[in-house]
């Protein structure tokens, strides 16, 4: 079964331009938020935090997983892949990890790293 879930928020940060289906976000759950405790950010390799996961009946889309949904299925981290962009949200489904690898976003090393 394909988890999805809601991106919201981007608005507060750098907008929503810039991300394209396929790309890949890492959700990180927000302990000691103090206005949500079922928080999850959204963060973007070389951009950092650009929302979250939405937890409310007005942001959530369709049947996707709100942040207390989700929650409970996924460690302190998780990472995502970007479906579709819409004008209420962004569309993600839940990458399945790998269970002797922990979840994390594919680095791009430059030849100067090598």
């Amino acid at each position: 079964m394909k988890i999805w879930f809601t991106i919201t928020g981007t608005n507060h940060y750098f907008g929503d331009d810039f991300l394209e289906k396929g790309m890949k976000v890492r959700l990180e759950k927000e302990p000691d938020n103090k206005y949500d405790r079922e928080a999850i950010r959204v963060l973007l390799d070389g951009m950092g935090h650009i929302g979250y996961v939405a937890n409310s009946p007005w942001t959530v889309i369709g049947e996707s997983f709100s942040a207390g949904r989700l929650y409970d299925k996924i460690g302190s981290t998780a990472v995502g892949k970007v479906k579709m962009i819409t004008g209420k949200g962004i569309l993600c489904t839940l990458k399945k990890d790998k269970p002797h690898d922990p979840p994390q976003l594919e680095e791009s090393a430059s030849p100067e790293d090598k």
